[in-house]
């Protein structure tokens, strides 16, 4: 049986195949390193780093919805220092291609993480601006193009390593963020992050979430993020990251066929800690089935 090549790259940065352990599920992949070797995997995006530690936000802050699930971790983590001591190298020694999702309250906030993990074991920078701004009355970086614009130019004079920008869908024009992280100067976008929104208990009359509102990911979400995917594959002329209720290989295929070069994997982790895995076997099914020699051929291959 012929070879078949999975590698992808993404600015220059090399991933043994496209599928990458999405931020958020996947923590800094110690937990699941119990269930397989992650270093099979074609990177992973790490816990959002921020300059100082995070509790987040009051429980409950999970919660199930059909077809998906709704977050509001709020940024819960141990802080950058703690990542470079006691995560990095380890990370970094499993032989996964490994991203640093970083976040803030401000744009100076994330300029700091950025500046931190310079010559850190990092391949590259995910830029969560999803985040609210402080500054800005709490309206989220991602949701206003000219925000968007001014703190991804502010990190990439930061950065040390390829910076990657996480778009948000809660706008009304997905290609207009994306167009603007282009133009300040992001060598790749992933997307989709979360949806608003909420669940309630009717019979307590209460919200599900502390929080109120939170992220619904899952399959719920995955035809809206195909949609975005491609539209906004369509309007960049930098690599595309697809991600939003990636469940089996086929549906990773979709995103692929839509543009993306590679894609993420986060709520399947929740329900599945082998899926990841499953995953990147079911990519390379695929490939066997319609005798596909090489994944990049499925980039952007839609017939429409």
């Amino acid at each position: 049986m012929a070879e078949r090549n999975l590698q992808v790259e993404i600015c220059g940065v090399k991933f043994k195949n496209p599928v990458i352990a999405a931020s958020g599920t996947f923590g800094f992949g110690r937990e699941y390193a119990h269930f397989y070797d992650i270093g099979l995997l074609g990177g992973v995006s790490t816990k959002a780093l921020t300059i100082a530690p995070r509790r987040g936000n009051p429980m409950p802050r999970v919660a199930e919805t059909p077809s998906g699930m709704l977050n509001a971790i709020g940024l819960q983590n141990p802080g950058v220092e703690t990542y470079l001591a006691e995560h990095a190298q380890w990370l970094k020694s499993t032989g996964t291609t490994v991203i640093a999702n970083i976040a803030g309250a401000t744009v100076e906030d994330y300029v700091a993480v950025a500046e931190r993990l310079n010559g850190a074991p990092v391949d590259m920078l995910e830029l969560n601006i999803s985040c609210p701004n402080v500054k800005q009355g709490g309206v989220a970086f991602g949701t206003d193009p000219k925000q968007v614009e001014y703190i991804v130019r502010e990190v990439k004079r930061a950065a040390g390593q390829p910076l990657m920008v996480k778009l948000s869908p809660n706008v009304t024009d997905i290609t207009e963020t994306a167009l603007a992280a282009q133009q300040a100067g992001a060598d790749a976008l992933s997307l989709i992050n979360t949806l608003t929104g909420m669940e309630i208990d009717v019979h307590r009359r209460r919200p599900l979430l502390a929080n109120v509102t939170g992220g619904l990911s899952g399959p719920a979400v995955r035809p809206v993020a195909l949609r975005m995917v491609y539209q906004v594959c369509r309007k960049v002329q930098i690599p595309v990251v697809g991600m939003g209720g990636i469940m089996t290989g086929e549906d990773a295929v979709a995103f692929m066929l839509c543009g993306a070069r590679a894609v993420m994997v986060g709520t399947a982790n929740v329900s599945n800690p082998n899926a990841c895995p499953e995953i990147i076997k079911g990519i390379e099914e695929y490939m066997i089935r319609h005798d596909i020699r090489d994944v990049n051929e499925l980039v952007d291959a839609l017939m429409v």
